[in-house]
């Protein structure tokens, strides 16, 4: 009876969350076909709500030396920030502004990153997100000071100096400065963005669509091509369908999903190289690739037929891999870049690693946004 319960809250859960669809969505109607009648134990709001609240029960994660937070505490942070607001709960919503209320201490400055780096200056993604949410000017100087900053004096092609080929700076860039967009409606940031990306398309795109890790390591690494998959779908979301950039944009991120969507393996996972069949299967890109594709579902970017049960099957599958405490399984830990395959394959697996609780929220903000 208990589990007959669940079941039917969760198909009412999912079911309402595409009732208030804005008619501009003309995915919207074919998202709803393609998320609803989940599993229990798939449903987003759900889902999304034990592992923010498995976000809040930590410590803030920071590098050991120095002691600023590092990216992937803010990519989960910033997950977890939109999920609460689009579903609604002032109560999470503000435990995880209070969470972040006390890095803004001038005796706690140390947690900020300085920036000049990609993977320090991404920091200004969560107050760029919280001043969306309140107003406080004082997140957007924070956030907007980062964003600035890498793009002081670019480099005479328009790209930030920040620039490193890898492809993990598809989201590292991409995200902070469409969130600087976001917050601003000031166009220059949305030409930073677009000529970082449209840039790294250009260069690293390789003909079935996918990423190589980068120039020192040509191997389809899952979270690698995460991080361009999440970002091309982040971007889209708020880019101008009228700025010159947006239909390369587009391109490649259509070209990337019918790659993705080729090597999707049976259980609705991805693997750890995206082109090896025999390569353990992976959850943070798993996560990413879900993200990437409910985004373009539900805003028919994507064709809901062929692509609405490759994220559908991928977020089943990914929930799977929560246990009982919030906590993801089966993630790669960080990895740099290696010229040897089996060093990828070797990798370590974590669980609750914020590599992957991050795209958990993601999907489950994707999913629940109306």
């Amino acid at each position: 009876m208990k589990n007959l319960v669940l079941q039917l809250a969760a198909l009412l859960a999912v079911t309402s969350l595409f009732t208030g669809c804005a008619a501009a969505n003309k995915g919207c109607a074919a998202a709803t076909a393609s998320f609803s009648n989940l599993p229990a134990n798939s449903d987003p709001q759900l889902v999304g709500g034990q592992v923010a609240e498995n976000f809040l029960a930590r410590a803030f994660r920071t590098n050991k030396p120095a002691g600023f937070i590092v990216y992937p505490e803010v990519c989960a942070a910033f997950g977890a920030l939109r999920f609460a607001d689009a579903m609604g709960n002032a109560e999470l919503k503000q435990k995880l502004v209070n969470r972040f209320a006390v890095v803004l201490q001038p005796e706690h400055k140390i947690l900020i990153p300085a920036g000049g780096h990609v993977d320090l200056s991404v920091f200004g993604v969560v107050p760029l997100e919280m001043y969306l949410l309140n107003g406080d000017t004082n997140l957007l100087a924070v956030g907007l000071s980062l964003a600035d900053a890498q793009w002081k004096a670019p480099l005479t092609n328009g790209l930030t100096r920040e620039t490193r080929w890898w492809v993990d700076d598809a989201w590292m860039v991409g995200s902070l400065q469409i969130q600087a967009y976001r917050a601003t409606k000031d166009a220059r940031y949305a030409d930073h963005v677009t000529t970082q990306l449209a840039a790294y398309l250009d260069k690293l795109q390789e003909p079935n669509g996918l990423f190589h890790h980068g120039p020192e390591a040509p191997f389809y690494w899952g979270r690698g091509n995460g991080w361009v998959a999440a970002a091309l779908a982040e971007v889209l979301q708020s880019l101008p369908p009228e700025h010159p950039k947006y239909k390369r944009l587009m391109a490649g991120y259509k070209k990337m999903m019918a790659g993705l969507k080729a090597c999707q393996a049976p259980s609705g996972l991805w693997r750890q190289l995206l082109d090896d069949p025999a390569a353990w299967e992976e959850t943070s890109s798993t996560g990413m690739f879900t993200y990437a594709m409910i985004v373009g579902v539900k805003h028919g970017w994507l064709d809901a037929a062929e692509y609405g049960d490759c994220a559908r099957r991928g977020w089943i599958a990914l929930c799977g891999k929560i246990d009982g405490q919030g906590n993801l399984r089966d993630i790669c830990v960080g990895t740099n870049q290696s010229k040897e395959k089996q060093f990828y394959l070797d990798r370590p697996r974590f669980t609750g690693d914020l590599h992957g609780q991050a795209p958990v929220l993601w999907c489950a903000w994707a999913l629940v946004e109306k």
